[in-house]
């Protein structure tokens, strides 16, 4: 099993955070992980996207040129990643702020109405971990418990942080449901 995926949005929107806790997830799990982020010129506002391989042996290289399966969390970054998608792949789109994807036959395509949904269970600033809830529902990997560990592991400081990421990941793994 290999899972090639890319994130992409706007700095600021949670990206890397993203990607980060399931890289930690899928090697708390027991599987290989390789991480690459790539930053615009600015922090916040700026492109932002990375590439994460999650599978269960070596990762020979990094670099996901064609991945499985794009999250895109803004409207440009589903348009700019969209036809990087290999045929058959997924792309999972936050459809609170992108409204027209380009219309492609031989991928599926999920809209998740991440910012809704993180409004929804009182965090708005957690649209990320929805849309990390999604993937994990959609990809099969990592699970709840080590996305949970990982979450521990990496905003441990901040149990208020921890709750609310929690929170949002199951909203998106329910919304699948």
């Amino acid at each position: 099993m290999i899972v090639k995926t890319l994130c992409a949005g706007s700095g600021g929107q949670g990206v890397m955070t993203l990607a980060n806790v399931m890289g930690n997830a899928a090697m708390i799990q027991g599987f290989h992980a390789t991480y690459l982020p790539a930053y615009g010129a600015a922090m916040r506002g700026g492109t932002a996207n990375c590439t994460l391989t999650i599978a269960d042996e070596e990762i020979a290289s990094p670099v996901a040129s064609a991945p499985d399966i794009v999250v895109a969390l803004n409207q440009p970054s589903a348009v700019a990643f969209i036809n990087r998608l290999v045929p058959g792949g997924k792309l999972l789109y936050n459809s609170s702020v992108a409204e027209e994807i380009p219309v492609r036959l031989d991928i599926e395509v999920f809209s998740i109405p991440a910012n809704d949904l993180a409004t929804e269970i009182g965090n708005s600033r957690s649209a990320n971990m929805v849309m990390l809830g999604a993937f994990a529902k959609l990809a099969g990997v990592p699970d709840n418990d080590s996305i949970f560990a990982s979450l521990d592991l990496l905003m441990g400081k901040k149990p208020a942080l921890v709750e609310s990421s929690r929170k949002a990941v199951l909203k998106g793994v329910e919304y699948f449901s």
